[in-house]
Parts: structure tokens; C-alpha cells; sequence
């Protein structure tokens, strides 16, 4: 679900970028006050966790459609909504910056729809309140799918507002909505079961986890070393191998452009401010779309074609996982340990 700035005007993209940077600067204050020290690799190693699982696009039976995790919703239950909120803001601002997934302009969108539904709606008004805070089993899976399911269609809603928003004719709010909505919610329905054994896993293994994050534990919470050392593991496999097995549809934002416009994706303008953004994105993405950049002697594949093989095995998408991983958990924990430091300093 990561939008293009062919879909998103300049004013539009100023107005998230506005609200999304407001956001940052609210997660900021809030956590540099409260953050425990055992939170900050947690917040690098699930950045990086959740960079690699985005990659992963898995098929929706009998609609030729695919989709990924979000992620928001792992995030927001295993580090808290604030601290959640910055994670998947590093991993979209990686995808963006060095790997061409989802345009710079949108780049606000992109945060705010990945972000703020899962963070801020439906994880304390729905995970918290089905999970409580003696949580079971049965508690987590129920709250974790019914949170992934609201998140990714408030997200899913929010980018069709956006692109109505933007004067984008080519997607009429009607016929786009009755797409996104439908085939988000079998995306959501997958992201549940993911997000639910991921967090039954950790709360098993260290079930302060989930207390810290809800503001239950203390301030002097022990170190996570092995759930630390099980998710690196985990992002590093991911991204390096499970990658190659990403299915070749595409995501239910394309799938549904296509529906309704015939084009999975749509051209922008080639001057302004769109042609200023995807000059710079151009120079700063060394591995546009998870691969190797193509050169004059080795053309890229037409747009849209499948791979020759499945899987995939290729060694631009293994370096893509393990170096965006790796950029993400060193950005998610600068930003957190920069803002414990800050804390100690108050």
C-alpha cells in the first residue's frame, strides 16, 4: 500500500508531510520521557524485521491480486504506540530514499496511512481493549487480528481520500473504494495471523514486552537479549532468502488502479515538484525496487512482467533485505537512543 506521487498532488503531499512531521515531533517528546533503555534495540531489530517482511508479497486466492504486512500493528503491541510510530516511519523512510518503494511526496501519506491507524486507532482502542492487560492466547490472537483488519482498512480508506483528494480522475472515489476496502480486508485478514504469531511468540518469551509497551512495566525492565538476537535472526533471514519467494501479482493498490484505470500505475507530471522529487529519488535510490540497477548491457524487464522462475533467486533482492534491514535498525535505534539520551539530559 505504499502510494506513488503520481497519485498525490503537491498540496495534498504538503499536508501530510505537515501532519506526519507533526506526529513525529509528538512521539518524540512523549517517548524521550518514558523510554526504557531495553526498548531502544527493540525498536531496531522489529524496524529491521518489518522492512524485510515487506518484501515478502504473499498471493490473494482467485483475485490475481498479492499483498504485505504493514507492520504497524507488530510495532505498535510489542514497543507502544509512540515508539511504533518512529519504527515504521524509519522502515518507509529506507523504502523510499533507497529503494524507489513509494514516492517521496507521498512519502507523508505513506507514514501517516501505515502509521497512525494501527499506532494511534486501532491498537488502544481495539488491541488494548480485547487483549486487556493480563492478556491469554486466545485474547492476543483476537486482538491482533481485529487490529490489523481496522488498521489496514482505515489506511486503505485514507488513500483513496488522498487520491480523490489530489483531483486524480483516473480513480473516481466509488469505483476505487469498493476495490481497496474488499481485497485490504483479505490483506488484513492474512496481516492478523502474522501479527498474532509474532506477538504470542514474544509474549511467551518475554511476556514484559507487551507490559512495557502498554506502560505496565518498570522503568528498569531487563535486557531482551535473546528476542533481540531471534528477531535480527529472523530480519536477516527474510530479507536474504524468504524474499525470493514474494509473490509476482500486484499489491491490492495496484491490483485495484488497475481495475479501475486499466494501469497499475499512473504517470506523474515530468516537471514541478513532482520531477524534482523523482530526480532526487533517482540519485539517492541505489537499488530501485529491490534490485541491482540495470545497465546499458542488461536492460530492465519490461514493467509488470513476471519472473522467469519462482522462486526468484536473485542476488539485488537478498542484498536489498539484508542492507535495508540493516539501514533501518541502525536508523530506528539512532533515533531511539538519541532520544534516551535526551531524556537523561532533562
Amino acid at each position: 500500500m505504499h502510494m506513488a506521487d503520481a497519485l498525490i498532488s503537491p498540496t495534498v503531499g504538503g499536508i501530510m508531510w505537515a501532519a506526519t512531521a507533526g506526529l513525529i515531533a509528538h512521539c518524540s517528546r512523549k517517548i524521550s520521557t518514558n523510554l526504557e533503555g531495553s526498548r531502544v534495540p527493540l525498536m531496531g531489530v522489529l524496524g529491521a524485521f518489518i522492512f524485510a517482511a515487506q518484501m515478502i508479497n504473499f498471493t490473494i486466492p482467485a483475485t490475481g491480486s498479492s499483498g504485505h504486512l504493514g507492520g504497524g500493528a507488530i510495532l505498535a503491541i510489542l514497543l507502544g504506540p509512540h515508539a511504533a510510530f518512529l519504527t515504521i516511519a524509519s522502515v518507509l523512510t529506507v523504502q523510499s530514499l533507497f529503494f524507489a518503494d513509494g514516492g517521496i511526496l507521498a512519502l507523508g501519506c505513506n507514514i501517516f496511512n501505515l502509521g497512525f491507524w494501527p499506532c494511534f486507532v486501532a491498537y488502544p482502542f481495539i488491541y488494548k481493549t480485547v487483549a486487556g492487560n493480563n492478556p491469554s492466547r486466545a485474547r492476543i490472537a483476537v486482538g491482533a487480528l481485529l487490529a490489523s483488519i481496522a488498521g489496514l482498512q482505515l489506511g486503505a480508506f485514507s488513500v483513496v481520500l488522498q487520491t480523490v483528494a489530489s483531483g486524480i480522475s483516473e480513480l473516481p472515489f466509488e469505483t476505487f473504494v469498493m476495490l481497496m476496502q474488499p481485497i485490504h480486508l483479505a490483506i488484513g485478514l492474512v496481516e492478523g495471523l502474522v501479527t498474532a504469531a509474532v506477538v504470542t511468540f514474544v509474549w511467551k518469551a518475554r511476556p514484559e514486552i507487551l507490559s512495557m509497551a502498554q506502560g505496565l512495566g518498570a522503568r528498569t525492565a531487563p535486557s531482551f537479549r535473546g528476542v533481540v538476537t531471534g528477531l535480527a535472526l529472523a530480519a536477516l533471514v527474510t530479507g536474504g532468502a524468504l524474499s525470493w519467494f514474494a509473490s509476482a501479482h500486484p499489491d491490492g493498490l495496484e491490483w485495484s488502479m488497475a481495475k479501475v484505470s486499466g494501469k497499475e500505475e499512473l504517470d506523474a507530471p515530468a516537471d514541478g515538484v513532482h520531477g524534482m522529487l523523482a530526480a532526487i529519488q533517482e540519485k539517492t535510490a541505489f537499488l530501485p525496487d529491490y534490485a541491482f540497477k540495470a545497465t546499458e548491457h542488461e536492460p530492465a524487464a519490461p514493467e509488470g512482467e513476471a519472473p522467469a522462475a519462482w522462486p526468484a533467486v536473485d542476488a539485488g533482492t537478498s542484498t536489498s533485505g539484508i542492507l535495508g534491514g540493516g539501514m533501518t535498525m541502525l536508523l530506528a535505534g539512532a533515533l531511539g537512543l538519541f532520544l534516551k539520551r535526551r531524556q537523561h539530559r532533562a
